[in-house]
């Protein structure tokens, strides 16, 4: 064979295409997934959240009386009414506690973590049918919802790149049996988090489209595509109404819903919560969001895409995400959804359909990666005493042992941060105040805010007004000018916290 000969079959990329082999892409997702577990072993995020506390002490309640939660328990204001919109997110961070102690709270983040990085991965991956541009995207979707807290959010953020996953697949197959798992999907998140809302308001842009589409089909329309196959409008009707009807599948019925316009009105939490506020751009993450949103109105843009789902459902959540940095997550979902679909080629979904071998053996063995990381750094978490050291550095874990040695009185009015906390360190003392604005209420959280501001008198607030013992930030201003007053004396200081007891 001559030389030229040899040198025309030769196929450079078969040699240095070492990267698209089946061990490289399992080393390369198990990283992507395991990254934030790793960044998470390290930093001990999940015992410096707020709201971990009062959910965990919820979910140990739930498990001790196997009860729903329906007044305000652990809280002086415990004959109010309340719901626990999140309940069964409380009662896995129990069962995590339970199971693992107070390493559970990082173990059951960590876990979370990951479930939220594979549906990423599995909805960009469906949309493009590339595995590396699915990696990473997710590895920048990743970034931009960082830090990752330990709240229902994480719930809704999985449960909608799965939704959004089977709207897609209906859209561009036109297989209707894939929308039938929705209302079981949809039973399951209005048991975990409030944000279900967000998945319906998908579900109702999808059926806005079917509604237009099925409008204009068949006649000559300029400013909207047509997907081909259709969904058959019908079928899409029923599927959205039983969607609804799996929303009252809850506890509290048709009264969770009721909270939901409550909270959407609420006044106080939009003024004195600043994770309800608009995006700052204080942080490199919050401008590659910023980027990334606009990378999806590009991908949109470049393919001349006119259809009404897609660009409705980039439209509102970017308006949303936006408003909120709470639910920046929403808007990062959907930009990997359409990013990934504009990735897509004839010939990347069907490689990715012939390769569906390579990636049975690429699942498993990321999978046995995945667990084994996952066990490793779970294995490798602090002793209890470390943990509580570490809990230590932002909650008042010294002033609740120095209040429960010396059996202070009650009640006790103390600073909101702490709130949830508290409920799980201290139980025999009722919190004035936590991170459950449900519970309390507009009035109630406007009037503490104020107090806490010195914008009112310091005994025109009923619970600080009966309060004897009284357990704030030792740096805050208020608890300055208490430890001057003759009212009050100083029974305990420390960097973190002080505590004032009222003189008699």
């Amino acid at each position: 064979m001559s030389s030229s000969s040899t040198a025309s079959t030769f196929r450079p990329t078969s040699v240095w295409r070492w990267y698209d082999s089946a061990p490289v892409r399992i080393v390369a997702l198990a990283a992507g997934l395991t990254a934030a577990p790793a960044y998470e072993a390290h930093r001990l995020l999940a015992l410096a959240d707020q709201d971990i506390w009062w959910r965990l002490r919820t979910g140990l309640w739930m498990l001790q009386s196997h009860a729903i939660p329906r007044t305000g328990i652990f809280s002086q204001a415990a004959a109010r009414a309340w719901i626990d919109a999140g309940w069964g997110f409380d009662l896995l961070v129990a069962i995590a506690y339970r199971s693992f102690g107070l390493a559970g709270l990082p173990i059951f983040l960590m876990l979370l973590q990951i479930a939220a990085a594979l549906a990423l991965f599995q909805l960009a991956y469906l949309a493009c049918g590339r595995f590396w541009h699915a990696l990473i995207l997710v590895a920048i979707a990743q970034y931009c919802i960082m830090p990752i807290q330990p709240r229902p959010g994480m719930c809704s953020l999985l449960l909608l790149a799965v939704e959004l996953a089977i709207l897609l697949e209906a859209r561009r197959t036109g297989d209707e049996r894939v929308l039938y798992c929705l209302p079981a999907l949809f039973a399951l998140w209005v048991n975990l988090d409030r944000q279900f809302t967000y998945g319906l308001m998908v579900l109702a842009l999808f059926c806005l489209a079917a509604i237009v589409e099925a409008l204009v089909r068949g006649r000559r329309s300029v400013w909207i595509d047509l997907p081909l196959p259709a969904v058959r409008l019908g079928t899409v009707g029923v599927i959205a109404a039983a969607c609804l009807l799996a929303t009252f599948v809850s506890p509290y019925t048709w009264r969770l819903h009721g909270l939901l316009w409550n909270s959407v009105t609420s006044s106080t939490a939009d003024r004195y919560f600043r994770e309800l506020h608009s995006m700052r751009f204080r942080q490199p993450r919050d401008y590659l969001l910023m980027l990334l949103a606009m990378a999806a109105f590009f991908a949109l843009g470049r393919r001349c895409s006119r259809d009404l789902f897609l660009f409705s459902l980039l439209v509102v959540s970017t308006v949303i995400s936006f408003r909120m940095m709470r639910d920046n997550w929403l808007v990062v979902v959907v930009a990997v959804a359409l990013i990934g679909n504009a990735l897509a080629t004839g010939e990347a979904v069907k490689e990715s359909s012939r390769n569906s071998g390579q990636l049975r053996l690429i699942a498993l063995g990321v999978s046995a990666v995945v667990i084994i990381s996952t066990a490793v750094l779970a294995a490798n978490l602090p002793s209890r005493t470390s943990l509580m050291s570490a809990v230590s550095d932002t909650f008042p874990v010294a002033a609740g042992d120095y209040i429960k040695k010396n059996h202070l009185s009650g009640p006790l009015f103390n600073a909101y941060p702490w709130g949830g906390f508290l409920t799980w360190y201290l139980p025999e003392y009722p919190v004035s105040i936590d991170g459950r604005t449900d519970l309390y209420g507009d009035g109630y959280d406007a009037e503490y805010f104020r107090l806490m501001q010195a914008e009112v008198p310091l005994e025109s607030d009923p619970s600080f007004a009966q309060a004897q013992t009284i357990l704030l930030e030792s740096n805050s201003p208020l608890a300055q000018a208490l430890s001057t007053l003759a009212d009050f004396s100083v029974a305990y200081r420390d960097r973190i916290a002080i505590v004032l007891v009222r003189n008699r």
